[in-house]
């Protein structure tokens, strides 16, 4: 099987998939995500990012929930286009 250019299954290597629970910045997402790619990169494991841009399930109403949809797909997509990193993310219904 193949996941964001990643061989993926029993008879390949581990890969990382890893990111912050949910969006908070836009900067702390690509300096995270670069961090994340300069360490992988360097122990020769395959990554994909991810992280949410509505966590949908806070134990308080009240708690922050991310950017929202527009701006946390925005934000995603920079760390694709200038890290050159796949991404994932994950949707919750209402």
């Amino acid at each position: 099987m193949n996941l964001c250019g990643h061989a993926v299954g029993i008879d390949h290597p581990l890969f990382l998939i890893a990111g912050p629970c949910v969006i908070e910045s836009e900067k702390l997402i690509l300096e995270t995500a670069a961090t994340l790619k300069e360490m992988t990169g360097r122990l020769g494991i395959p990554f994909i990012f991810k992280a949410s841009f509505d966590k949908a399930n806070r134990s308080s109403a009240g708690s922050f929930r991310g950017p929202g949809l527009e701006e946390g797909l925005r934000i995603l997509e920079r760390v694709k286009l200038d890290l050159g990193l796949p991404v994932l993310t994950d949707v919750h219904e209402d």
